[in-house]
């Protein structure tokens, strides 16, 4: 699916991002908080941004999101604005979180879905997408 237009968000008094979502930019299969996730790593222009649904063939996890930046300032930035649209969208922030120091390959866990925001070498090295080809897939440009 393709994203026509980068959602916009407004500050709100506890210096969270309120979402103030486009229609065209929500896909009806994707849960909201992925798509808040989503919609936190096109602010920052995220390159790439596909969510594959692993639910059915992993059981730590139903969703990844895969996006990635030229690179690790802007790895930084993706992460932080994931997290803070998925609190704006309800949820919580992330269980854990992996890799941010190098940023080369940052992993959030939000139990219900994990993101990977990559430095674009990294992306190309790990492949995950290859991976997981046989799973179904939803990329947002």
């Amino acid at each position: 699916m393709n994203v026509a237009s980068v959602p916009q968000a407004s500050p709100v008094s506890s210096g969270v991002h309120a979402l103030q979502r486009d229609p065209i930019n929500t896909c009806a299969d994707v849960p909201p908080l992925v798509q808040a996730a989503v919609d936190g790593a096109a602010e920052m222009s995220a390159e790439r941004i596909v969510a594959l649904d692993v639910g059915d063939v992993l059981a730590i996890t139903d969703w990844f999101i895969i996006a990635s930046a030229p690179n690790v300032r802007r790895v930084r930035r993706i992460a932080e604005l994931m997290e803070a649209h998925v609190k704006a969208a309800g949820g919580l922030g992330p269980i854990r979180t992996e890799g941010l120091d190098e940023a080369q390959w940052v992993l959030l866990d939000f139990g219900e879905f994990v993101a990977h925001i990559f430095h674009e070498p990294s992306r190309e090295y790990y492949d995950l997408e290859r991976l997981w080809s046989d799973v179904p897939r939803h990329e947002f440009d």
